[in-house]
């Protein structure tokens, strides 16, 4: 069992033009509505492959009630923490490139009686069998930055190794107390580390530093060039090619849950995770990648990580 927290989850609608001209009227080519919420796409893209999970989120509004709706046939548990405020919603635009526009709404305020009820869900969750608890994503209003390194060792308690999905103040106040697991992207990982990451031998050295820091495992996705796992003395990086790039939006999300699904440690749960991330960017919206959308064939593993290799979208 793995036990997904999103303290902000939302319903997300994306829409596919053939291209985002500013201050225009468009005519969309698709549309689409998903649950939303890191932490729901890990569940989602766990439920897809017959793993069994549990989602924790606040759930309040009209649009508290549609994400419901919208996991309830996915196969998801569904822990609910009732809040007065509403649920956000957020907006994708994708171009056929793959360029995704994102408009995200803050999401509610939650109060200290409701964040109490959140930590309290996440604990009952956790002490039902759970082996992860994967806890992902931006903290509503009035949710403490140090909320994820108030929960761990309340997790740590229940026997339950801790995923830490997040950025900024959140993750960096989570590092002392020693989640077992981070997955910043690359401008997560440069912030937290406090430096600039333009070649994978950047990656590895900001990735170490936060390992020094609390971290236990780190898997850093990286983009176009797959993603970085730093796991005792050990380095490896992985990537796979995507022929038709549709949307990156859950990408990040998918390869955590492949790392976990792939047994979360080792270069061969890198490659599951990169197999599933691939598999999800060549998807619309943020559908999660299924068995059948997976090619492990196409993953490229490098145990001898090439550290001079200058990373995409850098000078």
């Amino acid at each position: 069992m793995i036990v997904t927290l999103t303290p902000n989850p939302s319903v997300d609608r994306t829409i596919e033009v053939d291209e985002l001209v500013r201050g225009a009227v468009l005519r969309a080519r698709s549309s689409r509505v998903d649950p939303g919420g890191k932490g729901v796409n890990v569940s989602r893209a766990l439920a897809a492959h017959g793993i069994k999970t549990r989602a924790v989120l606040p759930s309040g509004g009209a649009e508290g009630a549609q994400l419901a709706a919208l996991l309830e046939p996915q196969g998801i548990e569904i822990v609910p923490v009732p809040i007065n405020g509403a649920v956000r919603a957020n907006v994708s635009v994708v171009e056929p490139d793959g360029t995704v526009t994102k408009l995200n709404e803050p999401g509610p305020e939650l109060g200290p009686d409701e964040v109490r009820l959140l930590i309290a869900a996440t604990r009952g969750a956790a002490e039902a069998g759970a082996e992860w608890v994967v806890c992902c994503g931006s903290l509503p209003r009035g949710v403490p930055v140090d909320f994820y390194a108030t929960l761990l060792p309340v997790l740590h308690d229940a026997g339950c190794r801790v995923v830490v999905d997040s950025s900024g103040p959140a993750l960096t106040a989570a590092l002392a107390n020693r989640p077992d697991l981070i997955k910043p992207n690359r401008e997560e990982l440069a912030e937290a580390a406090g430096r600039p990451i333009d070649t994978v031998g950047d990656a590895v050295s900001a990735a170490r530093s936060l390992v020094r820091r609390g971290a236990g495992t780190v898997l850093a996705s990286l983009g176009a060039d797959g993603a970085l796992l730093i796991e005792g003395d050990e380095a490896y990086h992985a990537e796979a090619h995507v022929e038709t790039p549709r949307s990156a939006v859950g990408a990040g999300d998918a390869t955590l849950a492949g790392f976990l699904a792939g047994g979360g440690h080792g270069p061969a749960a890198l490659v599951s995770a990169i197999a599933w991330g691939a598999a999800a960017t060549s998807l619309p919206g943020s559908r999660m990648p299924t068995p059948k959308d997976l090619d492990i064939s196409s993953v490229r593993l490098h145990t001898r990580v090439e550290a001079d290799r200058v990373l995409k979208g850098t000078a």
